[in-house]
Protein backbone atom coordinates (compact mmCIF):
# COMPACT_ATOMS: atom_id res chain seq x y z
CA UNK A 1 0.00 0.00 0.00
CA UNK A 2 2.83 2.38 0.88
CA UNK A 3 4.55 1.68 -2.44
CA UNK A 4 1.41 2.55 -4.42
CA UNK A 5 0.78 5.73 -2.41
CA UNK A 6 4.38 6.88 -2.89
CA UNK A 7 4.14 6.12 -6.61
CA UNK A 8 0.94 8.17 -6.86
CA UNK A 9 2.66 11.10 -5.09
CA UNK A 10 5.48 10.97 -7.64
CA UNK A 11 2.98 10.83 -10.53
CA UNK A 12 1.05 13.80 -9.15
CA UNK A 13 4.25 15.79 -8.64
CA UNK A 14 5.56 15.09 -12.13
CA UNK A 15 2.40 15.36 -14.25
CA UNK A 16 0.37 17.81 -12.10
CA UNK A 17 -2.86 15.87 -12.62
CA UNK A 18 -4.87 13.37 -10.59
CA UNK A 19 -2.78 10.17 -10.27
CA UNK A 20 -5.88 7.94 -10.28
CA UNK A 21 -6.83 9.39 -13.66
CA UNK A 22 -3.31 8.65 -14.93
CA UNK A 23 -3.52 5.10 -13.53
CA UNK A 24 -6.87 4.39 -15.22
CA UNK A 25 -5.62 5.73 -18.57
CA UNK A 26 -2.44 3.62 -18.21
CA UNK A 27 -4.59 0.52 -17.64
CA UNK A 28 -6.68 1.34 -20.72
CA UNK A 29 -3.56 1.82 -22.86
CA UNK A 30 -1.77 -1.36 -21.83
CA UNK A 31 -4.55 -3.94 -21.37
CA UNK A 32 -4.35 -6.67 -24.04
CA UNK A 33 -7.44 -7.28 -26.17
CA UNK A 34 -6.46 -10.71 -27.56
CA UNK A 35 -4.39 -13.61 -26.31
CA UNK A 36 -3.54 -17.20 -27.20
CA UNK A 37 -5.06 -20.38 -25.84
CA UNK A 38 -4.21 -23.93 -26.89
CA UNK A 39 -6.87 -26.10 -28.50
CA UNK A 40 -6.31 -29.86 -28.71
CA UNK A 41 -7.94 -31.43 -31.73
CA UNK A 42 -7.29 -35.00 -32.82
CA UNK A 43 -4.20 -35.38 -30.67
CA UNK A 44 -2.57 -32.22 -32.06
CA UNK A 45 -2.39 -28.88 -30.28
CA UNK A 46 -3.13 -25.66 -32.08
CA UNK A 47 -2.83 -22.07 -30.86
CA UNK A 48 -6.13 -20.22 -31.04
CA UNK A 49 -6.66 -16.47 -30.63
CA UNK A 50 -9.36 -15.51 -28.13
CA UNK A 51 -10.72 -12.26 -26.75
CA UNK A 52 -9.67 -11.37 -23.20
CA UNK A 53 -12.40 -10.95 -20.59
CA UNK A 54 -12.53 -7.47 -18.99
CA UNK A 55 -11.60 -8.69 -15.50
CA UNK A 56 -8.66 -10.65 -16.90
CA UNK A 57 -7.49 -7.60 -18.87
CA UNK A 58 -7.22 -5.62 -15.63
CA UNK A 59 -5.54 -8.51 -13.81
CA UNK A 60 -2.96 -8.93 -16.57
CA UNK A 61 -2.10 -5.25 -16.78
CA UNK A 62 -1.68 -4.96 -13.00
CA UNK A 63 0.64 -7.97 -13.12
CA UNK A 64 2.60 -6.37 -15.96
CA UNK A 65 2.99 -3.12 -13.99
CA UNK A 66 4.35 -4.99 -10.97
CA UNK A 67 6.71 -7.20 -13.00
CA UNK A 68 8.04 -4.24 -14.98
CA UNK A 69 8.65 -2.16 -11.85
CA UNK A 70 10.22 -5.10 -10.03
CA UNK A 71 12.60 -5.80 -12.91
CA UNK A 72 13.70 -2.16 -12.98
CA UNK A 73 14.27 -1.93 -9.22
CA UNK A 74 15.68 -5.33 -8.25
CA UNK A 75 19.36 -5.02 -7.19
CA UNK A 76 19.47 -1.42 -8.46
CA UNK A 77 19.51 2.01 -6.87
CA UNK A 78 15.97 2.72 -8.05
CA UNK A 79 13.35 2.19 -5.35
CA UNK A 80 10.24 0.12 -6.07
CA UNK A 81 7.84 3.08 -5.79
CA UNK A 82 9.96 5.10 -8.23
CA UNK A 83 10.04 2.23 -10.72
CA UNK A 84 6.25 1.72 -10.38
CA UNK A 85 5.61 5.43 -10.97
CA UNK A 86 7.85 5.34 -14.06
CA UNK A 87 6.05 2.27 -15.41
CA UNK A 88 2.61 3.84 -14.93
CA UNK A 89 3.70 7.14 -16.51
CA UNK A 90 5.21 5.37 -19.53
CA UNK A 91 2.03 3.33 -19.99
CA UNK A 92 -0.07 6.50 -19.65
CA UNK A 93 1.98 8.26 -22.33
CA UNK A 94 2.00 5.22 -24.63
CA UNK A 95 5.79 5.00 -24.48
CA UNK A 96 7.01 1.70 -25.97
CA UNK A 97 9.67 1.38 -23.25
CA UNK A 98 6.90 0.38 -20.86
CA UNK A 99 7.04 -3.31 -19.94
CA UNK A 100 3.22 -3.51 -19.92
CA UNK A 101 2.93 -2.07 -23.43
CA UNK A 102 5.64 -4.42 -24.72
CA UNK A 103 3.78 -7.42 -23.30
CA UNK A 104 0.46 -6.18 -24.71
CA UNK A 105 1.93 -5.76 -28.20
CA UNK A 106 3.63 -9.17 -28.00
CA UNK A 107 0.41 -10.88 -26.93
CA UNK A 108 -1.66 -9.23 -29.66
CA UNK A 109 1.00 -9.99 -32.29
CA UNK A 110 0.93 -13.68 -31.33
CA UNK A 111 -2.88 -13.69 -31.45
CA UNK A 112 -2.85 -12.14 -34.92
CA UNK A 113 -0.46 -14.86 -36.07
CA UNK A 114 -2.75 -17.59 -34.71
CA UNK A 115 -5.87 -16.44 -36.54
Amino acid sequence: MKIVLEAFKIIEGRLKINPVQVFVKAIENSAPRDEITVIEYGGARYPQAVDVAPARRVSLVLRYFVHGAYDKSFNKKTKMFQALAEEIIKAYEGNQESYALQRKNESERQADGAR
